[in-house]
């Protein structure tokens, strides 16, 4: 038998209300409504003997064993409605009961006489068989809860618009726990989506689409200005599954809207008024006020040629033959003297082919750098997209200041969060280029400045890569103006841990790609970067946090973009992200994530961090002060304790091979000669922690780097680590040396904008709210930032005591031959690197059968690594020939402080000879470098990486 229950449905009677109206919406008066309000809410639920329904709010069959305890149980959502017939809860009720209640105006309350408030309340009954598979499978860290069945004729989608909770009572009817529910589970079974999300423009109509199936009423705002004013209408949506939908006319483009969406908030226990921007947005007025109707594929938003943009890019051959520059927007041009003042620091400042950025670009674009990385692009919190509400420090004043002085970043911090600078990782909507950036933040002004951007790097040769961050969200809640997708289907987009309170581990808001509709929304946002940005690659920050599966549905689809019929052509869209495995996502606790050991195989590439920490020393978490094998590991002591001699040789023979594994693009199945003598596969050589070296399957799995916008940058981490008495010259070279691994390595070779330049932020290990003044470029070559004061506080205070006396030596800053050097050097490296398609090769198979290492084993010479790369011969049978110019080569890299000689019986009798580029460089060093063929004897110099070639047969 069925009862139908019949009620009121309107907020607006609603208790929850009162305290925080100041807070909703205070930029408008009080709103008169276009229509009658909502109609009655039917629930239908099944009863029997044994399923009773109780429908009273003030007399319940129970009473509490411990009010007090449990007065705040429902602030907590630890059971989770899975399906739409399965309740999961970590609670033993034995001879006990269990009930869900329901209450449509979010009046659910813990007394002494019970569950207070309830409109619906249903007995659930215990399923002996757990939880079945499937449940399992998507919720895996809730594998041993116990299951509740939900009566299956249960009208599960009208009640998920009310405030749910479950109680426990045992057999003496006493109250012993209750709770919330995390409802991700149910929504997914019941309204998964796939039709039109966002603004659909057809002819003369508009329609609006917003996924909110808990919604009890939905709003849209129309304005005509981007901020203030009344709204022109107030138009009510209507829902069908899930999904609100109304229509407007044409002459709503160009005009904003924002979403009134009435909703129980799990956050405040109470039914909210919440005021949001679409999460579809493709425009924004400043600072993400309000969404802006804005039709992309609209003639005016095209620059001229937009539409044949990918027929004139740049042509990549194969992923293996990418190399990535990682830049910051405002980095770029935000000092650049040459760019026109209102341009610095934006999209334009890209479009001035004759600045000193732009001119510096093009000469990395020619010396074989592909794509360029741009950091956060999308909507950010953080800066205020109004440039007049910027604040500034005097440049002039702390110019005069000690470069050990304390007095800069007192001052740069004091306007730190009222300045032009972030890095971008507080994202607010990902699908809108970010208003600061743009000439004016309203209107379509930063979607024709963005695009003009993606244009003028095309032209020069460079690709696009963007970095995004779906892995958290800046906001949450009803009430903050930068929260979005929390206001419109609280607790669903946002991960959640046991006790239903948002997980943090990725530093805020951590979101949940492993429901449908997250997972749904990364897909199309990157989609719509792809297709109305032309964009040719994403970088995903904190990919791990991401499932494996979002991000091979999300390869796939970009894959499947063809210039015919979007524009561009998806298969060149290369992806790599952070494969990290922490936080709630570890070991796969939310699902298989996209960790670098579950993502190889998919062709997706992954950051290698056991290159970065082999050459350096340590790890950005560990001392400061350990060194690596570029830094002086043994050969030259910076006075730290790293134990005994024995202890730092193994060190530095250990970082040697996991550097070697590296160089082999960190391939697993990768076989070396270890320093002990044995062959070992890559994934059979373990860093310090136990955890195998190499995880790749395929060479662009792996993206090798030894410095990124993180931590410091490569010329101060050198500075900081090699021993203080060294000169600037010695250091400048570790520098070159440093990058020179990573230019010549397999895989996809990563730089941080300046590692060619010698960039510094004066030791700063965090710059992400440091102002201009500690991030600063400089294009001209002039100045590298070194010694420009001591770095911000909050992150570097403890090792003040490292840091101050190297900035207050003036014998470690670099002068303008010194930079000038580095860039040439850096250059060079690169067009080495593309002399020849032998140092980056195109599979697993090719690196297995060409690359090999010397200087193995326990006799190797300490500091040296010696690795060979062969070509075959046209005619002849083996090895299949790829270089019509080199048929081998022979790379030494000499980390040591002194020249280092290699003898190879392997490599005598060969014709080889220093390589062109090196022979002719303005680098003397280098062309000290020697072989002799009779004995095959090399000399190589200290910190130098020097290439010898063999050249064909004419």
């Amino acid at each position: 038998m069925v009862y139908v229950l019949s009620f009121p449905f309107s907020v607006l009677q609603s208790p929850s209300t009162a305290p925080f109206k100041s807070r909703l919406y205070p930029l408008t008066p009080p709103l008169r409504r276009r229509f009658n309000p909502k109609p009655n809410l039917l629930l239908s639920f099944p009863s029997s003997p044994k399923q009773p329904l109780h429908c009273s709010s003030s007399s319940m069959p129970f009473q509490l064993s411990s009010s007090s305890q449990l007065q705040d149980s429902l602030l907590h959502s630890r059971a989770y409605w899975v399906s739409k017939t399965i309740i999961a809860w970590n609670v033993d009720i034995g001879d006990g009961s269990c009930y869900l209640y329901a209450s449509k105006i979010a009046a659910l309350s813990v007394t002494d006489n019970g569950i207070q408030g309830c409109d619906v309340e249903i007995k659930l009954e215990e399923d002996g068989n757990g939880l079945p598979p499937n449940v399992i499978e998507k919720f895996p860290h809730i594998r041993d809860f116990r299951a509740f069945k939900v009566p299956p004729a249960l009208d599960a989608k009208n009640l998920l618009k009310c405030q749910l909770a479950v109680a426990a009572f045992n057999s003496q009817g006493k109250c012993s726990k209750a709770t919330g529910l995390q409802l991700p589970g149910i929504l997914d079974e019941l309204f998964s989506y796939d039709g039109p999300l966002g603004v659909l423009y057809s002819g003369e109509v508009m329609s609006l689409y917003l996924w909110a199936p808990t919604a009890q009423a939905v709003y849209a705002h129309i304005f005509k200005d981007p901020v203030g004013g009344s709204p022109l209408e107030i138009i009510p949506l209507k829902e069908t599954n899930g999904v609100w939908i109304t229509k407007g006319p044409k002459s709503w483009e160009g005009c904003y809207y924002m979403y009134e969406v009435s909703v129980y908030h799990p956050s405040t226990l109470h039914i909210e008024k919440c005021y949001a921007n679409d999460p579809y947005a493709r425009g924004l007025s400043s600072d993400g006020r309000r969404t802006l109707f804005v039709n992309l594929d609209t003639v005016s938003l095209k620059p001229e040629g937009w539409d044949e943009l990918a027929d004139k890019k740049p042509d990549i051959l194969s992923f293996s033959d990418i190399s990535i520059y990682e830049l910051h927007i405002r980095d770029f041009s935000a000092n650049d003297n040459t760019v026109r003042p209102n341009f610095r620091g934006g999209y334009m400042a890209f479009t001035l082919q004759d600045s000193a950025g732009m001119l510096h670009l093009k000469k990395l674009s020619n010396a074989g750098i592909t794509h360029v990385h741009l950091l956060p692009t999308f909507q950010f919190a953080g800066v205020d997209d109004e440039k007049e509400n910027w604040k500034y420090v005097d440049s002039k004043i702390l110019e005069k200041l000690p470069p050990d002085s304390a007095e800069q970043q007192l001052q740069i911090t004091a306007i730190q969060n009222d300045d032009a600078y972030n890095w971008g990782y507080n994202p607010v909507l990902w699908g809108v280029p970010k208003g600061s950036y743009a000439s004016d933040p309203n209107g379509s002004c930063r979607i024709i400045e963005f695009r003009k951007m993606i244009q003028a790097l095309n032209h020069v040769g460079l690709h696009i890569v963007l970095d995004v961050v779906y892995n958290h969200l800046h906001a949450s809640g009803p009430f903050d103006k930068d929260s979005v997708l929390d206001k419109i289907v609280p607790g669903y987009y946002l991960r959640r841990n046991m006790d239903g309170f948002i997980e943090n581990s990725t530093c805020v808001n951590n979101t949940a790609s492993e429901h449908y509709m997250v997972e749904r929304l990364i897909i199309d946002d990157l989609l719509s970067w792809a297709i109305n940005y032309k964009v040719d690659g994403f970088r995903f920050d904190l990919m791990g946090h991401i499932m494996k599966r979002t991000m091979v549905k999300a390869k796939d689809a970009l894959c499947s973009l063809t210039k015919e019929r979007d524009g561009i052509d998806g298969s060149r869209i290369y992806i790599y992200g952070e494969g990290w495995d922490f936080g709630e996502v570890a070991k796969n606790g939310r699902g298989i994530n996209a960790s670098q050991f579950n993502i190889c195989g998919t062709g997706i590439g992954s950051f290698n961090d056991r290159i970065r920490d082999a050459m350096l020393g340590g790890s950005p978490f560990g001392h400061p002060l350990q060194q690596g094998f570029i830094t002086g590991l043994l050969l030259e002591p910076n006075g730290h304790d790293h134990g005994t001699k024995a202890v730092e040789k193994e060190m530095l023979a250990s970082a040697k091979d996991h550097i070697q594994v590296g160089m082999a693009a960190n391939l697993r199945d990768f076989v070396l000669t270890d320093f002990e003598g044995k062959e070992r596969k890559g994934s059979e050589v373990y860093t310090y922690g136990g955890t195998p070296v190499a995880y790749a399957l395929c060479p662009t799995e792996t993206v090798n780097y030894v410095s990124a916008h993180d931590n410091e940058t490569l010329f101060d981490i050198v500075n900081l680590k090699t021993p203080m008495k060294i000169s600037v010259e010695e250091r400048c070279r570790i520098n070159h040396f440093a990058t020179s691994i990573i230019a010549l390595s397999q895989g996809i070779p990563f730089f941080h904008a300046g590692d060619e330049m010698l960039r510094s932020k004066s030791l700063d290990r965090d710059s992400y709210n440091s102002g201009d003044w500690f991030n600063r470029l400089d294009f001209t070559y002039n100045s590298n930032n070194w010694g420009v004061g001591l770095p911000p506080k909050e992150k570097n205070e403890k090792n003040w005591p490292l840091i101050q006396p190297r900035l207050a030596d003036p014998s470690f800053k670099p002068q303008r031959s010194h930079i000038l050097a580095a860039v040439e050097n850096f250059t060079n490296i690169l067009r080495i690197r593309y002399s020849s398609p032998l140092f980056h090769l195109m599979t697993a198979n090719a690196i297995q059968e060409r690359v090999r290492f010397h200087n193995t084993g326990p006799s190797w010479v300490p500091g040296v690594i010696v690795m060979s790369i062969e070509d075959g011969n046209e005619g002849v049978p083996g090895l299949s020939q790829l270089d019509p110019i080199f048929s081998y080569i022979v790379v030494i890299f000499n980390g040591c402080p002194t020249e280092a000689s290699f003898i190879s019986p392997t490599l005598r009798g060969r014709t080889l000879q220093l390589h062109p580029i090196q022979a002719m460089s303005t680098d003397e060093v280098v062309k000290n470098s020697s072989y002799e063929a009779s004995s095959g004897y090399f000399t190589v110099p200290a910190r130098t990486s020097s290439v010898f070639v063999e050249p064909r047969k004419k």
